[in-house]
């Protein structure tokens, strides 16, 4: 028997955790339940693009809820429900009140752009997720509509206070910074975060696809931005709870943190505990790689509960050590929309 299948039959007998090739503990999966967004942020999908996943190919709510089972009994705690636009997918917070019943799954946070959030923040609070994260490059609506392909900045804003309302805490807001584009707006954002007590989190932007690679020319050094925001704040040295890789400080004399994530200046691949699922079923163990499993044909075809949970350990046998985003920034041709944000 192969050494990987071997470590396999291991994970199945043990069925406490999943431990890669580098020693490092997966517990936190993010789930795309839908490669579609009505925006066309300039680093995530292309102008004009048209060729998503057709429908007969998404997983399933029940298929999903099989496989968050089976990886909630290899120790997976966390879940994020992405996309595309997550809230695009019909009927999601019916999914949401599924998998937080599911033993052993002890998160469920979902990725935004905000703009159906007015209508489903309350319901989804209300199934059981309990954290958000909500897409916001710029405060400027003009600059707003530029990056996001025609997108309205009110609406966005408006789906952020029903987030408040609905009482979700904290509300996270991811913004890509951008040379040229955006840098002059951080400090905006700052204290629009501090103003309205949500979560701020700046991200570097990363080659992945052709217009991810478009976008590094825009590339921002996030090191460069917080020694910057050190001349202006004091930035005290915090954690929050959560799975991701974000670093975190918190901004003297308010209750404003700020997480950077900086996947090129700072890699964090050494402690990555995180793998994703394509809408159409296909595990991708690292963003920066093109190692995957697919698993919808096992699905379809009636794969055991324990066959499951033998693919899902084959794949998680597979993660690479490190992304390749600066060494090989050409390998990656699928968008960021396909394996989930």
């Amino acid at each position: 028997m192969d050494p990987a299948r071997q470590m396999c039959k291991h994970f199945r007998a043990m069925q406490t955790a999943l431990i890669d090739s580098f020693n490092r503990r997966i517990e936190y999966l993010r789930i795309s339940v839908t490669d579609r967004c009505e925006l066309r942020c300039s680093y995530c999908i292309p102008k004009g693009f048209t060729g998503f996943e057709e429908p007969e190919h998404w997983l399933t709510f029940d298929e999903i809820e099989r496989v968050v089972g089976a990886f909630t009994q290899l120790g997976v705690m966390r879940v994020r429900l992405t996309g595309g636009e997550p809230l695009s997918r019909g009927k999601l917070p019916d999914l949401a009140g599924r998998l937080v019943r599911i033993p052993g799954l002890r998160d469920l946070s979902l990725s935004t752009n905000g703009t159906r959030l007015r209508k489903l923040a309350l319901p989804l609070r209300r199934a059981g997720v309990t954290r958000l994260n909500v897409s916001l490059d710029s405060l400027n609506p003009e600059r707003f509509a530029e990056i996001t392909g025609g997108g309205r900045l009110e609406q966005v804003l408006d789906g952020l206070m029903a987030a408040k309302e609905a009482g979700f805490d904290p509300v996270k807001i991811n913004m890509v910074a951008m040379k040229g584009v955006n840098d002059g707006e951080i400090v905006d954002m700052v204290d629009f975060c501090i103003r309205y007590d949500f979560t701020l989190r700046l991200i570097e932007t990363m080659p992945m696809g052709a217009t991810g690679r478009e976008a590094t020319e825009h590339y921002l050094d996030l090191q460069e931005v917080k020694r910057t925001l050190q001349s202006r704040y004091e930035l005290i040295p915090t954690v929050m709870t959560g799975g991701g890789p974000a670093r975190y400080v918190r901004v003297g004399g308010t209750n404003l943190r700020i997480g950077f994530i900086t996947p090129i200046s700072q890699h964090f691949c050494a402690t990555c505990n995180r793998v994703r699922l394509t809408v159409d079923g296909t595990i991708y163990t690292c963003l920066g790689q093109e190692n995957n499993l697919e698993l919808r044909p096992l699905l379809r075809a009636g794969v055991t509960d324990e066959g499951l949970k033998e693919a899902i350990c084959l794949a998680i046998s597979l993660k690479p050590e490190r992304h390749e985003f600066t060494t090989r920034p050409d390998k990656i041709v699928r968008f960021m929309s396909v394996t989930g944000g």
